[in-house]
């Protein structure tokens, strides 16, 4: 598998707006997942969210989405892929304070991600600026994509992809500003 961060700030690079008009807070209320289209249409997604936002997770999720891979960004001999992304947020102040500990906390899962074995998948993550209503920080956007012989195997490699994914959730967002080791 492929696990790679970057950091997408200003120049006109997307905004993460966590409480925009249909969010489906699922920390509050798991049981509303099926609301969201995209849930609804792919159990493993569903699963995820659930995952991302369970009481243990240090995050939430703010948007989702599913599509097709297009054939120029398949891996070499698959012929069909899926992908999706997930916006996400720290639990802790509903925005990372600062692009370095979002930055910090993506490295953390890519380091994670490292032994598990997906072929043919591959993780990124992107640091964004976010809003969460009168919070503004930044926010992380993961996206997995996953290629196949066909839908069906693209499916089934995306749903383990997403599976994994949940399994090495790094455990708590690192601290805003770093501690000196001298105090």
């Amino acid at each position: 598998m492929d696990a790679e961060c970057d950091v997408e700030i200003g120049g006109g690079a997307p905004v993460i707006e966590a409480l925009w008009p249909g969010f489906v807070d699922l920390r509050r209320s798991p049981e509303r997942v099926g609301e969201i289209q995209e849930a609804a249409a792919f159990a493993p997604l569903a699963a995820l969210l659930l995952t991302l936002n369970g009481e243990t997770s240090p995050l939430w999720t703010s948007k989702c989405d599913r599509w097709e891979q297009e054939m120029e960004e398949l891996e070499a001999g698959c012929q069909s892929g899926l992908a999706c992304y997930v916006d996400l947020l720290p639990v802790q102040s509903a925005v990372f304070l600062r692009w370095e500990q979002a930055e910090a906390f993506c490295l953390q899962w890519v380091a994670c991600l490292g032994p598990v074995s997906a072929p043919q998948c591959r993780v990124e993550f992107v640091v964004r600026q976010a809003f969460a209503g009168e919070s503004e920080g930044f926010g992380i956007t993961a996206y997995l994509a996953a290629s196949g012989s066909d839908q069906s195997d693209a499916a089934c490699a995306l749903a383990a992809l997403m599976a994994a994914f949940a399994d090495v959730i790094p455990s708590a967002v690192p601290p805003a500003t770093a501690v000196s080791k001298l105090q």
